[in-house]
């Protein structure tokens, strides 16, 4: 067990998405350096925010990583959609199931962790070890003056979630039960790791960047009253034309979460932002900037303000100087 030690702050890093040796640059830009085989600071811990794994072209380097950090003490780490996916694709669902296993094997789900499963195919063990791992990241935490969380902290759902499970983990029933639309375990993995998916209209749909077409967007949960679409999207893939103006509906209305100005400053990951780092509000910190897209990898040094500052985000280029990750 590694033993806990005071620290002066937190270095927060966004989805790495297989890009570890980007990784390595920027654990070393924020001063880490490699003993024994784990990355340490004499002062600060890092903080992962899921989404280790799938896309990138080192993942086992990736969660090499951050699992000895972790393992170490060197960091904590929250549960991503693609660790959860991975998850549920590589379990069994139950034998009175009709299904056989808990995330079908459809082509567009093996796309998804295709490269995954490719980098780790000679490795068997170790990927198995990865997703025991995975089983015991927890989906959010609540340290003394700020909070993490992969997509979104819904504030009523993540209370009645720690009640059930204080330690924030799950385990094979809820994953289970998670894949059953309408469960409790449902509607908490796909919030916390996935955030609001907005349903577009009927016969419309986006073609992502990433090469799939979808008929939902990305909302955000930091608008007070919002009454447009456009007033909530949060993703690099345009609306449709005319949609931005579209107005919410009641029932609309009532599947967004809402985090106040005066709560913790809270920090995700997962929407793949563009572009130098920005924040969206003064207690809220987005840390995907589309590192897999030869974006960048981004971190953020928390020293203990409430009001965050764009100054200390901390970024490698993944595409820099014409060499790729």
């Amino acid at each position: 067990m590694a033993q806990q030690r005071e620290v002066d702050g937190y270095d927060l890093i966004g989805d790495v998405h297989g890009c570890g040796r980007s990784l390595v640059r920027l654990l070393e830009k924020l001063g880490y350096r490699a003993e024994d085989g784990v990355f340490r600071h004499p002062r600060r811990q890092v903080i992962f925010l899921g989404d280790l794994i799938d896309r990138g072209p080192n993942i086992r380097l990736a969660v090499s990583i951050a699992k000895g950090m972790v393992d170490a003490g060197e960091a904590h780490i929250v549960m991503g959609n693609h660790e959860y996916n991975a998850l549920a694709y590589c379990h069994q669902a139950p034998s009175d199931s009709e299904r056989d296993w808990l995330r079908e094997h459809t082509p567009r789900n093996h796309r998804i962790i295709e490269r995954t499963l490719e980098q780790f195919h000679a490795f068997p063990m170790e990927w198995e070890t990865c997703l025991a791992w995975f089983m015991t990241l927890p989906l959010c935490l609540d340290l003394e003056g700020l909070r993490v969380v992969h997509a979104c902290w819904d504030e009523p759902l993540v209370d009645a979630f720690l009640a059930r499970r204080p330690d924030a983990r799950i385990d094979r029933a809820f994953l289970t039960e998670s894949t059953s639309p309408g469960s409790f375990a449902h509607r908490v993995m796909d919030r916390l790791t996935r955030g609001t998916q907005m349903p577009l209209p009927p016969g419309v749909e986006i073609r992502s960047r990433d090469g799939f077409t979808r008929r939902s967007f990305r909302a955000h949960f930091w608008c007070r009253n919002p009454h447009t679409y456009g007033d909530v999207v949060f993703q690099p893939d345009n609306l449709p034309p005319a949609l931005e103006d579209r107005p919410l509906s009641a029932a609309e209305r009532e599947r967004l979460a809402f985090y106040p100005e005066s709560a913790p400053p809270l920090f995700v990951g997962h929407y793949w932002c563009q572009g130098v780092p920005a924040l969206p509000r003064a207690n809220i910190a987005c840390l995907d900037y589309s590192a897999v897209k030869h974006g960048r990898l981004v971190a953020y040094r928390w020293e203990g303000e409430q009001r965050l500052d764009a100054n200390r985000f901390v970024w490698v280029d993944v595409s820099k100087e014409g060499i790729r990750d």
